[in-house]
């Protein structure tokens, strides 16, 4: 999921004990475990998909979203203008997070892991998605060739670095806070729709790529007619929001709508840049990279936005459990709490985990992950590190 190329309550305190060097390298040697040996460590209840439990938390999550409507339709009207300016913020951070959490759910559907039923799995995610402006067929395979790929200089779909011979000879004089404050705002603010319009942050293809355009070089001949699909669920959700739209206000729209899917839009961002930006986390070059080794270099890192943080629940765990969600994507959110424990011990120090706040974390990571290259003296191993010196 992309933003501009680069790639917590107490809000701000790990659930987990960091590391006493957060940037301590990951191992990027072959591990001395299996796949096998990761899922024999996870209790086999933890993949049992339940359909009525998905939908439990779908319900949820549209409850949520329904009280936060109604108390904004019904009583923020009512509220003297001292107030209200604080009411508004509220609401759009609150219904944000909620819409969040709906994404993830699409997300859940696009990997299998809301049901046993393939057609359930992609009905309900198709409809989450196109409310949410998100092709939901066209994200479902870009998103799996990056889980195939991950960490995989040639083929990652999502947040692949730049080598530095890449690097434009105008980066350096752009590498300074002011630049990279406004290069880190519009990231967020407009990363999600320019990598799915423009495939900003994705590979490079050698023709234009696009999530909306069926003839996309990311996807082969018996994916476009589902791309197609998708386009028609986003389209057919827009135009309900116009007609919305023209009985109500676009003030009504923008209010109501178009702001906490903003916030969607930043949390997405923001939990996929920190999820795979990170100076430990290596990538590799074809001569050495293997599923596994990849999957290892994906982070837990986020992993929460704090102890017992809310959050964690709203977002359906997907920032702290993100390790376990890469080797086993059909598991769902409600088991890999648990399943994360469980291999933790094993993966040892291949589970890298960083408790800094997500705040600081991402200006860090934003200033010091600027492209990657081989260490010095190690020319003939292809394993790339984030650096920043230009």
């Amino acid at each position: 999921m992309g933003a501009v190329r680069r790639r917590g309550n107490n809000m701000f305190a790990p659930t987990t004990e960091p590391k006493k060097n957060p940037l301590q390298r990951v191992p990027f040697s072959k591990p001395p475990f299996t796949i096998g040996d990761i899922k024999k460590a996870i209790p086999p209840h933890c993949f049992h998909r339940s359909l009525i439990r998905s939908f439990s938390y779908l319900i949820q999550d549209l409850i949520f979203v329904s009280i936060f409507y109604y108390i904004a339709t019904t009583y923020f009207h009512f509220l003297p203008s001292p107030y209200s300016y604080l009411a508004w913020p509220i609401y759009w951070i609150a219904q944000g997070c909620v819409f969040t959490g709906i994404w993830m759910i699409g997300h859940e559907c696009g990997h299998h892991s809301f049901s046993d039923y393939q057609w359930v799995d992609d009905t309900v995610g198709l409809i989450l998605h196109s409310v949410l402006l998100t092709p939901y067929f066209s994200w479902k395979y870009s998103h799996r060739r990056h889980h195939s790929n991950t960490s995989f200089l040639e083929h990652d779909e999502v947040y692949v670095p730049r080598l530095k011979s890449e690097l434009r000879q105008l980066t350096k004089y752009l590498n300074n806070p002011p630049v990279q404050v406004l290069g880190l705002a519009c990231t967020l603010i407009l990363g999600w729709p320019l990598y799915l319009v423009f495939n900003a942050s994705g590979r490079l293809y050698h023709r234009f790529a696009c999530h909306f355009y069926p003839y996309s070089p990311i996807y082969d001949n018996r994916e476009r007619i589902q791309i197609y699909i998708s386009d028609a669920g986003v389209i057919g959700a827009s135009y309900v929001l116009y007609r919305n739209a023209l009985a109500q206000s676009l003030a009504w729209l923008i209010c109501f709508y178009g702001v906490p899917l903003q916030i969607m839009s930043i949390f997405i961002v923001l939990i996929t840049f920190l999820h795979r930006t990170h100076s430990s986390l290596p990538h590799y070059d074809s001569s050495e990279w293997d599923w596994l080794r990849g999957m290892s270099s994906d982070s837990g890192r986020l992993s929460d936005w704090g102890r017992d943080s809310v959050l964690n629940k709203v977002f359906h765990n997907i920032t702290d459990t993100h390790v376990l969600h890469h080797l086993f994507t059909t598991m769902p959110h409600y088991h890999a709490t648990e399943a994360t424990k469980a291999i933790k011990p094993l993966l040892g120090e291949y589970y890298q985990f960083d408790g800094t706040p997500f705040y600081k974390a991402i200006w860090r990571d934003s200033k010091e992950c600027i492209y990657v290259e081989k260490d010095e003296g190690s020319q003939d191993i292809d394993v790339f590190w984030y650096k920043n010196k230009l």
